[in-house]
């Protein structure tokens, strides 16, 4: 239940959504003063929402800053959390990469440095209806992994969770039965890091961060950040939201 729960709610409260609900109802409201509050208060929010400067700076909290490789210490098994590919693009003679994409290669980077001698990669099917036959993205990914010569000892594949918490569960069970007390680096988007290992901690497994495909950016700001609305911005808080969402819902059924 809460699987299709997590995978609808979230529609709902997103900004655009809550935006077009308050515009509509002052459109529909007979009273004068609050037609006129509505539609304003609706305006302000998608002004609010869509400013390039503020949505970057509240990424750039949320996120953090990457860190140096240099800065790292190796570890015995890197985990890769999915929901990268495009699994339903035809024809399924390839593997298609979407945004986050650096999940798997930065873990590849990290094996080819040294930095981390097992891949774990965990994800399965993420349908609302399950589908025995529908393509389990940790498999795809692992294709990855072996064009770039990773040997295939060294990739272990988790391919039965549908969301982070499921992917927690599953991936403690290897390690505990299969890795017992190995050093564990954990690899997501850096906005997705929070919710993941708040996850894992809650398994009372021990892991190290490691952030990629952030959203943030450095670049000295233009006026046109400032005043003029992009939907990139809708975009960056729609992740924010959605994330804060999954942590206050995690927290209410017990998985952090």
């Amino acid at each position: 239940m809460f699987f299709i729960l997590s995978k609808t709610l979230y529609f709902f409260l997103m900004p655009l959504p809550i935006i077009f609900i308050i515009i509509g109802t002052g459109v529909l409201m007979k009273n004068k003063r609050w037609k006129k509050r509505l539609i304003i208060g609706g305006l302000s929010l998608f002004l609010f929402f869509s400013n390039p400067y503020l949505a970057n700076i509240s990424m750039k909290a949320w996120e953090g800053a990457p860190l140096p490789l240099k800065n790292l210490p190796s570890h015995d098994i890197g985990i890769v959390l999915t929901g990268i590919t495009n699994r339903y693009k035809k024809p399924n003679d390839r593997v298609y990469l979407a945004r986050g994409a650096d999940r798997i290669l930065h873990a590849m980077q990290l094996y080819k440095l040294g930095l981390i001698k097992k891949i774990l990669i965990s994800g399965g099917s993420g349908k609302l209806i399950d589908n025995t036959v529908d393509i389990k993205e940790a498999d795809e990914l692992k294709k990855i992994l072996l064009m770039g010569e990773v040997p295939d000892d060294d990739i272990i594949i988790e391919n039965k969770s549908r969301n982070t918490h499921e992917s927690a569960i599953e991936c403690t069970k290897i390690l505990v039965t299969q890795f017992p007390n190995q050093s564990v680096l954990l690899i997501t988007s850096a906005f997705h890091i929070p919710r993941a290992s708040a996850c894992f901690d809650k398994q009372e497994y021990i892991t190290t961060s490691f952030g990629t495909d952030y959203f943030n950016h450095d670049k000295t700001y233009n006026l046109d950040d400032f005043i003029v609305p992009k939907s990139s911005a809708i975009k960056i808080w729609e992740i924010i939201l959605h994330e804060s969402l999954g942590i206050g819902m995690y927290w209410a059924l017990g998985y952090i």
